[in-house]
């Protein structure tokens, strides 16, 4: 029985050793960076406690991106899932041209972020762009979507949820495929014969499971926002779009405060771990398991 323990131990060690390299070895390294004054570059430096968690907690700048990365994840998650889920239910419902409906939805999770911002910065341009133009058909004066602070961030939550929808929707399409014929079948005999009865009383809850892995994925893919701020508005207007993974980013590699940086990573390891925590508790006691 030993001898069958230290075979299961030797054969496990690459992999463990490489988890601890590649994944505790970073953690333990910003952990150690948080405590400090180091700047990138410099061979020397000071600890510091918790004065950087401190000097976070005073800096308007910081606490503007935590808020902002908080509103936004509230708006791409509820949007991404619900038309994630909507295309899903309409795609599976009809036969026709499915197949072209998928992919040309899934192409914006496929195509590379930074292009995609690229793309969508000459589509919300004030003066050449798709959408002004749209707005000035019907007679409205559209807007400078991306430097104007009541809009900017409206508009990358836009452009978030429809990145992030089509991976949702196949996430959705595979839960659907796995719900039996019989239970529609049970419903409609019960009087659950209109699409919103159906919806309602069997694939909301069939997806169950589907729908918190969705929900907690979109989530931190949402707390991760970086290339469409960086690509488009750099953090403004007046730091209006300016995300906590951004600005770790202009603190860490811009302004080269290491140290500063590592308390924010710190910070951003702590939220997206809560939030996972918190949806998989709160979501998975309404989860239907089969």
């Amino acid at each position: 029985m030993k001898r069958h323990k230290l075979r299961g131990w030797i054969y496990s060690a690459p992999a463990v050793l490489a988890m601890c390299v590649l994944f505790l070895g970073p953690v333990l390294a910003v952990l150690f960076f948080s405590l400090t004054d180091w700047q990138l570059g410099q061979k020397s430096f000071s600890f510091l406690g918790l004065g950087n968690f401190e000097a976070l907690l005073a800096d308007k700048v910081f606490l503007k991106s935590l808020r902002n990365t908080f509103v936004y994840v509230l708006l791409v998650v509820p949007g991404t899932v619900a038309l994630g889920l909507f295309v899903a239910v309409l795609l599976e419902s009809s036969e026709e041209l499915k197949g072209i409906y998928r992919t040309a939805h899934f192409v914006p999770v496929m195509a590379a972020t930074s292009a995609m911002a690229i793309v969508w910065g000459t589509m919300l341009n004030p003066s050449i762009g798709m959408i002004n133009r749209v707005f000035h058909w019907f007679g409205y004066s559209g807007a400078n979507w991306l430097r104007d602070e009541s809009t900017a961030l409206l508009a990358l939550a836009l452009i978030g949820v429809w990145q992030g929808f089509g991976y949702a929707m196949v996430l959705f399409i595979s839960g659907l495929k796995a719900i039996p014929q019989q239970l529609y079948e049970a419903a409609e005999i019960d009087g659950a014969d209109s699409a919103v009865d159906r919806l309602r009383l069997v694939v909301l809850p069939m997806l169950g499971p589907v729908m918190m892995f969705v929900v907690i994925i979109i989530a931190v893919r949402a707390f991760s926002v970086f290339d469409t701020i960086h690509v488009l508005t750099e953090g403004g207007p007046n730091y209006g779009t300016d995300a906590l993974l951004y600005r770790l980013y202009v603190e860490s590699f811009n302004f080269l405060r290491t140290g500063y940086g590592g308390a924010m990573a710190v910070v951003f390891l702590i939220v997206v771990a809560m939030l996972t925590l918190v949806q998989a508790r709160v979501i998975d006691k309404r989860v239907h398991y089969t």
